[in-house]
């Protein structure tokens, strides 16, 4: 198939290759009738510019990289959709890519967006060892880390506060009368779930709870994981001996849910349960989740408005933002 060209136009129109080429950039020399004229031509003969060559030129793709870990993880989802979204307001396109929570495709996908020369990329990491992997490359290409709290190191990233999360969730099991609170799906190759299962243990002191984890050794969480994961716990104990559980994210919780359904425990009646993430599926009517809310379409927002100032102007240094999480109140809670 042959790609048609601003020649190929201006053969079928009848003008020079410059004047196509002027009417197409909106040049003030050529008059409104020919442009018109010309674009509506352009569009019949299904021209496009040639961006590559473009950007050669202008040196700037006006394209950003998203690199996720898993695009069919509702959260990540929901911030891909924040996020072009935010970047087409700034005038970017996005390049989506999915690194499967692999370290190694995720770097030679990383690898790939540099070699595209992408103005930029926004990165969801895999995990707590992203940054040492790619790390040779950042100096390459303009970056931002989102929902993963990279603590002092000088590069860019915005995260909500983890820690405050489940302390808000604990501070309101707690208010309900809960005294023997389990913590579900913790992950420790994660700092984000490192401090989301600090904050916690700290409550438990805070209230005299005594602390109770049922540990995730997955690279990621979703509803599958959650489900086996529960099973093996409600199968192993014969009863939860809990009455309440916080989950590491909605997506293990609605796992804990399908979980409860098959052995026939009832929520809030038998076990209160709370989330974090307040993806989209969890304040469906029958699943009406009480979660810890990630402020997705802000967290989206602030990572674009760093990245194009970060591209904007080079002088730019590291920026950490750490955002507010807020406690959403639904049904899956219930009062000893």
């Amino acid at each position: 198939m042959k790609r048609v060209t601003i020649k190929d136009v201006a053969k079928v129109a009848g003008v020079s290759y410059a004047t196509v080429s002027r009417a197409l950039s909106g040049s003030p020399e050529i008059g409104e009738e020919t442009r018109q004229r010309i674009i509506k031509l352009s569009q019949e003969m299904g021209y496009t510019p040639n961006s590559v060559a473009r950007s050669l030129v202008v040196q700037s793709t006006k394209i950003f990289g998203l690199l996720l870990g898993r695009i069919n993880n509702p959260f990540m989802s929901e911030i891909a959709f924040y996020v072009e979204k935010h970047a087409r307001a700034r005038g970017y396109n996005l390049m989506l890519c999915n690194s499967g929570s692999d370290l190694d495709h995720e770097e030679e996908t990383y690898r790939l967006l540099v070699g595209r020369q992408v103005d930029g990329i926004i990165i969801i990491p895999s995990g707590i060892h992203t940054y040492e992997r790619i790390q040779p490359y950042l100096d390459t290409t303009p970056t931002i880390f989102v929902s993963e709290n990279l603590r002092d190191l000088r590069e860019s990233y915005v995260t909500v506060d983890n820690y405050k999360g489940t302390v808000l969730g604990m501070d309101y099991l707690h208010s309900l009368g809960h005294k023997k609170i389990l913590y579900f799906g913790r992950r420790m190759g994660s700092i984000t779930h490192q401090l989301r299962a600090q904050g916690y243990e700290d409550a438990c002191k805070k209230y005299g709870i005594t602390p109770a984890f049922v540990d995730s050794h997955y690279t990621h969480s979703s509803i599958k994981k959650g489900h086996l994961i529960a099973k093996e716990l409600f199968q192993s104990q014969g009863h939860l001996g809990y009455t309440a559980i916080m989950a590491s994210t909605d997506t293990m919780a609605l796992g804990i849910i399908k979980a409860a359904d098959e052995f026939g425990m009832r929520i809030p009646e038998d076990f209160s349960l709370i989330g974090f993430d307040n993806i989209s599926f969890s304040g469906l009517p029958k699943i009406n989740l009480t979660t810890i809310e990630q402020p997705k379409n802000a967290m989206a927002a602030v990572a674009v408005d760093m990245l194009v100032n970060k591209i904007t102007d080079p002088a730019v240094g590291y920026s950490h933002r750490i955002m507010e999480p807020s406690l959403i109140v639904r049904n899956s809670c219930a009062p000893i």
